[in-house]
């Protein structure tokens, strides 16, 4: 009899979810197209759930122009007019307009640091924190790294980036490793950097 394999709560028995449970979350990113992606999907999620975002994922890349900070930056009103009127994303004019402030401001970071990485990293001396929690309930929605995250983004001027926001985008990215400790991924994660 194959045992059951140990997993967190949060992905149910949807398969979109426990696919990117099992694959991407959590995982170290240091590829700064990587980053403004999920830095996209996250702004977006706020207020939506999720599985919501990882269904129109797919929608965004093509959207977004795979997630190319360089191209999105320079997206004028036309650009936003025709965002506005694609189903297939979140049509919400304030996030598709963060969106592209966020990629000016990314753009900053990186000519300031030479990547978004180094300054994300940055916060926790380029190594995740391997959080122990036992249960889903002991997760906080926001710690001090992300309250002083958001206070920083905000000050270089990114819009849509809250503490609880940016909990949930740190991590999606690995900064920080939140799997439970019963769930396989913990441990597999711990050992990565």
């Amino acid at each position: 009899m194959e045992s059951e394999r140990k997993t967190c709560e949060w992905p149910s028995n949807d398969p979109l979810m426990m696919e990117y449970h099992d694959t991407e979350w959590g995982v170290p990113v240091h590829d700064d197209r990587k980053h403004f992606e999920f830095l996209v999907l996250e702004t977006s999620q706020a207020g939506l759930s999720w599985l919501t975002i990882l269904r129109k994922r797919e929608n965004y890349r093509v959207a977004f122009d795979n997630f190319r900070p360089e191209v999105v930056a320079a997206y004028d009103e036309e650009k936003v007019n025709e965002l506005m009127a694609n189903a297939g994303i979140i049509r919400n004019e304030k996030k598709i307009r963060a969106a592209i402030n966020n990629a000016r401001r990314f753009l900053e970071v990186q000519k300031e640091l030479e990547s978004f990485d180094r300054y994300i990293w940055s916060w926790v001396d380029g190594k995740p924190v391997v959080n122990t929690w036992k249960s889903m309930e002991d997760i906080p929605v926001t710690t001090l790294l992300s309250d002083n995250l958001s206070k920083d983004m905000k000050k270089r001027g990114f819009k849509f980036v809250g503490s609880t926001t940016l909990y949930a985008h740190i991590q999606a990215i690995g900064v920080v490793n939140d799997h439970i400790v019963s769930c396989q991924r913990h441990g597999e994660l711990a050992k990565m950097r």
